[in-house]
């Protein structure tokens, strides 16, 4: 028998192919997909914010701590305290929650947990487990129970639409004991 020498180079070219072929199929990498990051992209702590208006003091806010996502969504995972100024400089109402979220797109904030908005001038007390307030507009409101407390009254419902000082106010489906003076 006589192989040629040109066949048998094929042979082994042909060998040599599949198997660098195999060897390289074993080897080959997946391509990686991007990983995307929605975490904030800023974190700050015990901050304290003054909002003006016309350089005059409207909102005081604190923060233990603040988280700044790149949509410039705000959260506030440890609480907020915020105080409300009149044009004299006075305050006027407070309001704290357990924890905050500031929706940049839609000028809206959200505090969830417990939920309080004190009006100092009236002495009342409104509790909720989550309100919604409107900067622009200065209202606060919630489809949640809510509670308003005042020197004589206390006031229960579900849902509510207020001024944010709580000067005046609409509970949707109200219950309680209201003192009416003739």
């Amino acid at each position: 028998m006589v192989i040629s020498i040109s066949s048998r180079l094929n042979a082994i070219s042909s060998l040599w192919l599949l198997s660098f072929l195999f060897l390289n199929s074993c080897n080959s990498k997946e391509q990686a997909k991007p990983v995307v990051y929605d975490g904030p992209l800023k974190q700050a702590a015990n901050v304290i914010m003054h909002y003006t208006e016309k350089e005059k003091i409207k909102v005081i806010m604190q923060a233990k701590k603040v988280n700044e996502f790149q949509n410039g969504d705000r959260e506030f995972p440890e609480g907020i305290y915020l105080e409300f100024y009149n044009l004299k400089g006075k305050m006027t109402s407070t309001l704290r929650a357990n924890s905050a979220f500031y929706f940049k797109n839609e000028n809206k904030w959200r505090g969830r947990g417990k939920v309080e908005v004190v009006n100092i001038e009236k002495g009342q007390q409104l509790n909720s487990e989550e309100l919604f307030w409107m900067p622009a507009t200065k209202k606060i409101f919630t489809d949640k129970f809510v509670t308003i407390t005042d020197q004589k009254d206390v006031i229960y419902g579900t849902g509510l639409l207020a001024d944010q000082d709580l000067s005046h106010y609409t509970i949707k489906n109200p219950n309680g004991l209201v003192e009416v003076k003739e």
